[in-house]
């Protein structure tokens, strides 16, 4: 094996952290070599090192020239990851040109469409594309959240279906079938929870539809965390964990949308949750010495397990300069490993940590009663705060969640609820002056 192949092997193997360093050796004796130039950018891209690994494909498409499929391939993903979609779109433009048709590339020019706010126009580009490769599973994935992304709802819900095909979820193997969406004629329904803690408060407000199918009694499975928050759900005769939930058909909670937007367009109000009398308890005890300040509850990540949560999460530290507001006391509703450098640093001592304890989301939801504003990431908090009423504002990287839709500050998700949203990919700048802002003149507010 040659040290080129060698080189090679290790990044293939997934060694990165042996293979980029000798990428480095190799590209400064070798500084024309644009292959592997462009393997050390797939290298970074796949590290997070987003701006070096452009900067490597750069140099790559530099040296092989502009019919080169591989470089274009790879130095339009690492646009599309930077928020440079119209670049992106433009050289997956040319790889069609230069290859033909080909699934996962017109795949991805629809998901940069719908990434750049031009969810309309992936949906007609997809629709084109699912002609030319009918069945292609990339391709209707892309086309369900372009739809979703326009707030067509009913087709979008409907179409989301085949998430369970992309390859990202496990299928679910149940001892009963599965509803087929037909009239449920006094039969009983289990609804299976879906993948984040989010989703599932997100989409609860929709069990009521399955009574209105004529479920005798609707059974809600639910997580540990989630258990004592969701038994005052509309809609559900009873809400169990997932290994005692049992019923004559099933479905995945998800899967109750397109049915109640095909019966009625709105988007239903949030579904009611339930706080009990001793989380109550706690929380008050922890914010009475704080009754005359504003009290703001913060959370800067969502679960680390989430492929995404790099982008719509950030530091604590970013927090840190609004504790410095007058009148202003910070809360942590956070719980997870990114409290640990929260810890290390003494930022416990200038934002409080509420919710570390916590023994699940309805504890987390009694200290929400005690704040006058939530200020969170794009995570289940956003989704327990606007389900409660309470006054949130939800902070958005710049291709957040198609339920946020794009450019409005509210949501019909939830009337409670702002959402602040990234004027530039990957920078939180704008977003956290405009924070830093609004909160000082709700401090002023409060102190007059």
């Amino acid at each position: 094996m040659t040290p080129r192949e060698r080189i090679v092997a290790l990044h293939r193997a997934g060694d990165l952290a042996a293979a980029v360093p000798l990428y480095g050796d190799w590209l400064a004796r070798n500084p024309g070599d644009a292959g592997m130039w462009s393997n050390l950018g797939a290298a970074l891209r796949k590290a997070g090192r987003l701006e070096q690994a452009l900067r490597a494909h750069r140099r790559a498409q530099a040296l092989a020239g502009p019919r080169d499929a591989q470089v274009l391939a790879n130095l339009a993903n690492v646009l599309a990851d930077l928020g440079k979609n119209r670049e992106a779109i433009a050289l997956r433009r040319r790889l069609l040109e230069l290859q033909g048709p080909d699934p996962m590339t017109e795949a991805m020019i629809g998901k940069a469409l719908r990434a750049d706010g031009r969810a309309p126009a992936a949906v007609d580009w997809l629709r084109g594309a699912l002609t030319r490769h009918p069945g292609h599973v990339e391709i209707r994935l892309q086309l369900a959240l372009a739809l979703l992304a326009a707030g067509r709802w009913a087709e979008g819900f409907d179409a989301f279906g085949m998430r369970w095909e992309s390859g990202e979820l496990t299928p679910r193997r149940m001892s009963m079938p599965k509803w087929d969406g037909a009239p449920l004629d006094g039969r009983s329904l289990l609804v299976m929870p879906e993948q984040g803690f989010g989703d599932s408060i997100a989409f609860a407000r929709f069990l009521l539809v399955a009574r209105d199918l004529g479920a005798s009694r609707v059974i809600l499975a639910a997580r540990p965390p989630l258990l004592r928050l969701l038994q005052a759900a509309q809609g559900a005769d009873l809400v169990c964990p997932e290994a005692e939930a049992r019923g004559d058909l099933w479905c995945d909670l998800m899967d109750l949308p397109a049915h109640g937007f095909t019966r009625d367009a709105a988007v239903p109000p949030p579904t009611r949750l339930a706080v009990p009398e001793d989380s109550r308890a706690r929380a008050r005890a922890v914010t009475a010495p704080y009754r005359d300040r504003l009290r703001v509850g913060v959370v800067w990540s969502g679960s680390p397990s989430f492929r995404a949560n790099a982008a719509r999460s950030f530091s604590h530290e970013r927090f840190l300069p609004l504790a410095d507001i007058p009148g202003v006391q910070l809360f942590s509703l956070y719980k997870g490993p990114a409290l640990a450098p929260y810890r290390a640093d003494g930022s416990a001592a200038f934002i409080i940590d509420a919710c570390g304890p916590d023994r699940d989301f309805a504890d987390c939801a009694a200290m929400m009663e005690e704040m006058d504003l939530i200020v969170t990431s794009d995570t289940v908090t956003a989704h327990l705060a606007g389900s409660l009423g309470r006054p949130v504002w939800t902070l958005l990287h710049w291709d957040a969640f198609w339920l946020w839709g794009r450019g409005s500050d509210r949501t019909p998700w939830y009337p409670s609820m702002r959402l602040i949203r990234q004027t530039r990919p990957h920078d939180w700048s704008d977003v956290f002056e405009t924070v830093a802002r609004d909160l000082a003149a709700l401090a002023g507010e409060k102190r007059r």
